[in-house]
C-alpha cells in the first residue's frame, strides 16, 4: 500500500437517463435496511460469506439521492452492475423491476450452489426471477443510438464489465468498474492478487485502453477515492 496516495476507496451509483430511458450502474455496498442515516458519517462493518472483514463510512442512501432528482426504482429502465462484488450490489433488489443487462457467466457465478467469496448473495437475490438480457456480444448498446454501451471487460470477474457514456457537452466517459482500484494501479502497471483471472484482466486493460485513445474518452476509476470527491452529486449532474 505505500504505493499508493491514499488506500480508501470510493463507491460510486450511476444514474443514467436517456430520452428512452433510464439505467443505473452499480448500487453501492451497504443495503438501505442495514442503516439509518443521521446526516453525517455512520460507519458499518461488513463480514462477508468467506470471513472477509470490510469497513464502509455511508452518508447518504441511494433511494434518497435518487428521490432527489426526481427519480425512484419504479423509474428505471434497466440494471447493469459492473461486476457482483458486494461492494456494488447492495441494492441491487431494489432495482429487480427492471430488465437486467448481464453476462452469462456472471449470472452463472452470482446463482452457484456456492456463490463467489466476496459476495452477498441476499442483496441481489431479486434478480433470480427478474426480467434478464444476457449479453452475447463484446459491445451492447443500450438505448441504439451510441451514448450508452455497454462493454465486455473480463479478468476481475468472469464478465465484468464497463460502461461507456457520449455525453454532449462533458464528451466521451468510461465507468471502469473494477478494472482499476487506484490510479497507480495504471500508471505501475500493477494488478491486484484477487482477479479471477489475471491475464484477462491484463488483456482488458491493453483493449480499454487503445479504446480511450481512439475515443479520446476520460477514464473514471469508480474506485478513486481523490479523483471521485471531484465528481458533482447528485442533484449535480452531467450533460
Amino acid at each position: 500500500m505505500e504505493e499508493v496516495a491514499t488506500s480508501d476507496l470510493s463507491v460510486a451509483c450511476f444514474l443514467v437517463a436517456h430520452p428512452k430511458g433510464t439505467l443505473i450502474w452499480d448500487t453501492g455496498a451497504i443495503p438501505h435496511a442495514d442503516w439509518k442515516p443521521t446526516g453525517g458519517a455512520v460507519a458499518r462493518h461488513v463480514t462477508l460469506p468467506d470471513a472477509q472483514q470490510r469497513d464502509v463510512t455511508m452518508i447518504k442512501p441511494l433511494k434518497a439521492q435518487l428521490t432527489e432528482i426526481g427519480f425512484s426504482p419504479a423509474d428505471v429502465t434497466y440494471l447493469a452492475l459492473s461486476h457482483y462484488h458486494y461492494d456494488h450490489t447492495a441494492n441491487v433488489n431494489a432495482f429487480a423491476g427492471a430488465t437486467w443487462l448481464v453476462r452469462k457467466d456472471e449470472r452463472d457465478a452470482m446463482f452457484a450452489e456456492k456463490p463467489p467469496g466476496v459476495t452477498q448473495p441476499s442483496s441481489y437475490a431479486a434478480l433470480r426471477n427478474s426480467k434478464t438480457l444476457i449479453l452475447k456480444s463484446q459491445e451492447h448498446d443500450v438505448f441504439g443510438d451510441g451514448t450508452v454501451v455497454i462493454k465486455a471487460a473480463p479478468g476481475h470477474t468472469p464478465g465484468h464489465q464497463i460502461l461507456y457514456l457520449k455525453l454532449t457537452k462533458t464528451g466521451g466517459v468510461v465507468l471502469s468498474g473494477d478494472l482499476y482500484h487506484y490510479p497507480e494501479e495504471r500508471r505501475l502497471d500493477r494488478l491486484p492478487t484477487f482477479e479471477f483471472n489475471q491475464e484477462q484482466t491484463r488483456a482488458t486493460r491493453v483493449t480499454i485502453d487503445g479504446f480511450l485513445r481512439k475515443t479520446g474518452a476520460q477514464l473514471w476509476i469508480q474506485h478513486d477515492f481523490t479523483a471521485n470527491a471531484k465528481l458533482k452529486k447528485a442533484p449535480g449532474y452531467y450533460e
